[in-house]
């Protein structure tokens, strides 16, 4: 429900333009639409989802999870909306601009030009949290891929918001190492400047697609309009935000409050598909990303997941298993449970 507005300040209460309504996911989902100042292209919304199936609210609900999605996505992970109410923890997954249900027909999908950016609809959807479930709720924030560089930068900035960090395959280096990017980042600026919309060349073969959707051999089904194949096509000037992003990684973060990354034990990245690939990371280099781990923060934990997709929460059966049970053995270590 919508907080009424003797319940929550003007000045913190976030610009919606509708209420809480029936998500595309089904009757167990509901979303809010959050507008957000308008950009060069013309109006901008986010969309906060949150998992609400007929039962009774969860009992510790003071406890709530916070979803970003990654690149070229949107979030339809519903078992992890179900593995956190099991546990009696409120779930929310936030849309960004320009993606899935946000994107508009004016946009460029997924087009920002500063991660920073994102900082509007995060802080709206946190002040939506806290109005539902108390100033003293307890906000764990949950990453994946581009969405954990976007939570760790945002968490470096704002010590002391979020109780912990749980970022599934952060994207938090350039493949190829600092050595690729340092090699790159001249000539992205260089095109960033003149054509920030210039669109990059597009490599995706489609393989990691047809590691997830249930027609191709995976297990889940999703929007294709919103998660495409191949991907939306990358711009210099989001390409440059992205490599902004892995420097300040590699110079080093100071996030305040635990984090845990997961990745899965190998990657294969290939030009030629191979059944090995429905048990890897087939988009970035697992050992890139628990190279970096250790530089978000004074307190990480670093897990690896046997047979683990880039997105660990849509492997096969006993990897996704393996995932879970790993966070609920971090978070029982930082009093979640």
């Amino acid at each position: 429900m919508t907080p009424a507005p003797s319940e929550t300040p003007e000045a913190e209460r976030p610009a919606t333009t509708h209420e809480w309504v029936e998500d595309v996911l089904g009757p167990d989902f509901r979303a809010l639409t959050l507008t957000l100042d308008p950009d060069d292209e013309g109006d901008v919304v986010a969309t906060l989802v949150r998992y609400s199936p007929p039962v009774p609210e969860p009992q510790r609900a003071t406890l709530v999870v916070l979803y970003v999605h990654g690149w070229s996505d949107y979030f339809f992970q519903t078992g992890t909306a179900t593995y956190w109410h099991s546990r009696g923890v409120a779930f929310y997954a936030l849309d960004l601009r320009k993606y899935g249900r946000s994107l508009r027909p004016h946009q460029t999908p997924g087009y920002v030009e500063d991660l920073r950016t994102y900082d509007e609809e995060l802080d709206a959807s946190l002040a939506v949290i806290r109005a539902e479930h108390g100033v003293r709720s307890r906000v764990m924030l949950m990453g994946h891929s581009t969405g954990g560089l976007v939570l760790a930068l945002w968490a470096d900035r704002h010590p002391g918001e979020a109780s912990g960090l749980i970022l599934n395959s952060p994207w938090l280096e350039l493949q190829g190492s600092a050595v690729a990017r340092h090699i790159s980042a001249p000539a992205v600026r260089q095109l960033a400047r003149y054509q920030p919309r210039a669109p990059m060349p597009n490599i995706d073969p489609g393989f990691n697609a047809r590691t997830v959707r249930t027609a191709e051999g995976g297990e889940w089904d999703y929007e294709t309009t919103w998660r495409p194949t191949p991907s939306f096509p990358v711009r210099a000037g989001w390409l440059r935000a992205i490599l902004d992003g892995h420097a300040q990684v590699a110079r080093g973060l100071h996030v305040s409050s635990p984090v845990i990354v997961l990745a899965s034990a190998r990657t294969i990245i290939s030009p030629r598909w191979h059944e090995d690939m429905r048990q890897a990371d087939i988009v970035l280099d697992v050992e890139l990303i628990v190279r970096r781990a250790v530089q978000l923060g004074p307190v990480v934990t670093v897990v690896r997941i046997p047979g683990g997709l880039h997105d660990l929460s849509l492997s096969r059966g006993p990897a996704r298993e393996r995932y879970f049970m790993e966070i609920s053995r971090w978070t029982a270590a930082y009093g979640w449970e």
